[in-house]
């Protein structure tokens, strides 16, 4: 009797074992996703936050255009309503390609704005005009540095989500594939600059 006792304890001690060893491991498993994956939805927001800088700056650009460049109205209007539709869309992982869009068409209505620039030297020469294109210029470095990144935490989750066997548990903990930034249709042409 004393040995069935023993072997059954034996038994019930490597199930046991076994089961703790198998939750801890699956535990480290999903908390090692977790980690990754608030690093991508940080690095998401970082690049919101750059874009959010660059929305900031273009009421005082447009204000400072619109003191020189009273016949170009048009333009002007044009900056603001792309603006307006680019502050109306959130970034999110699922819609990076229509944020992306959005902002793109910004950076084309900032792109005429600036060029504006050229037909008026008194503007071209103005502090606050000058201040504000350098803050810009930089901003747009920012939010390429963010983009980069955040396509770097976003490789790192994909990859540690489909290895195996993290696979497994991510399909049961429903951690899915996020998107990366790619380049906007068409940007492999470079545009042509007219005067």
């Amino acid at each position: 009797m004393n040995k069935k006792l023993i072997i059954i304890i034996v038994v019930v001690a490597v199930i046991v074992v076994t089961a703790l060893a198998i939750v801890m491991w699956a535990a480290g498993v999903y908390n090692g996703m977790v980690n990754v994956e608030e690093e991508a939805t940080t690095a998401l927001a970082n690049v919101q936050s750059s874009y959010q800088r660059r929305a900031d700056l273009i009421p005082n650009l447009v204000e400072t255009v619109k003191g020189y460049a009273t016949h170009e109205k048009e333009t002007l209007e044009g900056v603001i309503t792309a603006r307006s539709k680019a502050t109306d869309v959130t970034l999110t992982t699922d819609n990076i390609q229509e944020y992306q869009k959005v902002q793109g068409e910004l950076s084309q209505a900032l792109g005429r704005l600036i060029a504006i620039s050229e037909a008026y030297p008194e503007l071209k020469a103005n502090e606050s005009f000058q201040s504000l294109q350098v803050q810009l210029e930089g901003t747009e470095n920012r939010i390429n540095v963010a983009r980069n990144q955040y396509n770097e935490a976003v490789q790192q989750y994909n990859v540690t989500i489909r290895r195996f066997p993290n696979s497994l548990l991510a399909g049961i903990f429903g951690f899915e594939k996020m998107n990366k930034f790619e380049a906007a249709i068409g940007s492999e042409t470079a545009p042509q600059v007219k005067f």
